[in-house]
């Protein structure tokens, strides 16, 4: 169910009149604004077609947002915040959301550190725990977050080689950690493979792992899971293990642009990085996932759209022999047979958007998944590119 502005937010006074206030606002100086050069989405996209967003006719299939998103009752609350002003965050709001993201898990507010994004979480993670150790992670996950640390000189990563199936090599991790291991850092499901490592399996080893040194669990993707609740490494935070589970809006909840993410761990933990953060969350942010985080209708929405654009391309996958890697998220790992960078070239000249090569992989693409016409574009095109 949408969120109830009326009722929920701390802010005073009405969330349909501020919101109809500031549209009429918007209506009546819109010539005014014109008049004085002021970028309108109308003169915008005259002065700039490509300012915001894929230019048109571009399939945007690179980026791992959700592209029905953000929410209508994120985009209200948004909204309803410039109207107050777009001040600082106030601190009820910013409570008003752990309280939320807490009953949700299972936990207290206390477990709950907010930031902008879970990239900035991450980061500040690993400025904290990367002087006292190499961070051991797969060869392959999302690590500009584990770089940002050590291209300032505070952390070096320690990578595990994938399993010949291309999944995380838990065991070998294990054997890696020790005491002197500074963090352990684990995406699940992992970018940009898109595998996911069941619940039983990562939590039993991430336990283990956790004896020795602090385990990162980076589950930007979870939401998308086939069995998120059975998944999830947020139990072993309740079991009192030194875990850190990182989540984000920028994915499901289509927010990227207007940043917010979130971390669960221990009370003591989740303060410690809190206090390192290395910016404000604004209130349009806080307000816009006030909004949308109970909004199910929207969120069962945008991941049965997901699913549905995925298997048109494991299905056209599948109709060309192509290897793939089975995904749990909005995007596709294949193996195309020719360069990465070269299919994202010939992609490019068709106008559709998709992922270059990472590491070493130079045969493999990601796809992420757009609107279904452009899935669609991609997989006419996909057969002459492979070719």
């Amino acid at each position: 169910m949408a969120f109830d502005l009326s009722r929920r937010f701390l802010l005073t006074g009405s969330a349909g009149a501020a919101v109809a206030g500031l549209t009429a606002c918007a209506t009546s100086t819109n010539g005014a604004a014109v008049a004085q050069g002021a970028f309108t989405p109308e003169n915008a996209a005259v002065e700039n077609p490509y300012l915001l967003g894929a230019p048109q006719g571009v399939a945007l299939l690179s980026r791992n947002e959700n592209p029905y998103g953000p929410a209508q009752s994120a985009k209200d609350m948004i909204a309803y915040a410039a109207s107050k002003g777009a001040y600082y965050t106030a601190q009820g709001a910013t409570e008003e959301l752990k309280a939320m993201i807490a009953a949700r898990h299972g936990v207290t507010p206390d477990h709950i550190a907010l930031s902008t994004g879970s990239g900035e979480i991450l980061s500040a993670i690993a400025l904290t725990y990367g002087p006292n150790g190499p961070i051991v992670a797969p060869r392959l996950f999302w690590d500009t977050t584990a770089l940002y640390a050590a291209n300032l000189g505070m952390a070096d990563i320690q990578r595990i080689p994938l399993t010949a199936d291309m999944e995380i090599d838990l065991p070998s991790m294990e054997a890696a950690v020790n005491d002197g291991t500074g963090a352990v850092q684990l995406c699940n499901p992992n970018n940009p493979t898109g595998l996911v490592t069941p619940g039983n399996t990562i939590r039993a080893a991430v336990a283990r792992m956790a004896a020795k040194a602090p385990v990162i669990v980076d589950e930007a993707y979870i939401e998308l899971a086939d069995d998120e609740e059975g998944t999830t490494c947020v139990p072993l935070i309740k079991e009192g293990h030194d875990v850190i589970v990182t989540r984000t809006f920028s994915k499901l909840y289509g927010m990227a642009g207007i940043r917010m993410g979130y971390l669960i761990a221990a009370p003591e933990t989740a303060a410690k990085i809190q206090s390192v953060v290395m910016s404000w969350t604004p209130s349009t942010s806080i307000a816009a996932a006030i909004g949308s985080y109970n909004d199910m209708e929207f969120v069962n929405y945008s991941k049965a759209k997901i699913v549905e654009a995925r298997e048109v391309v494991t299905t056209t996958l599948d109709t060309l022999g192509l290897e793939y890697l089975p995904s749990q998220t909005n995007f596709v790992y294949f193996k195309s047979g020719k360069e990465a960078n070269a299919v994202q070239q010939a992609m490019a000249d068709r106008m559709i958007s998709v992922r270059g090569q990472y590491m070493d992989y130079n045969e493999w693409t990601r796809v992420s998944m757009g609107f279904i016409e452009d899935v669609d574009k991609f997989c006419r095109a996909l057969p002459e590119v492979v070719a």
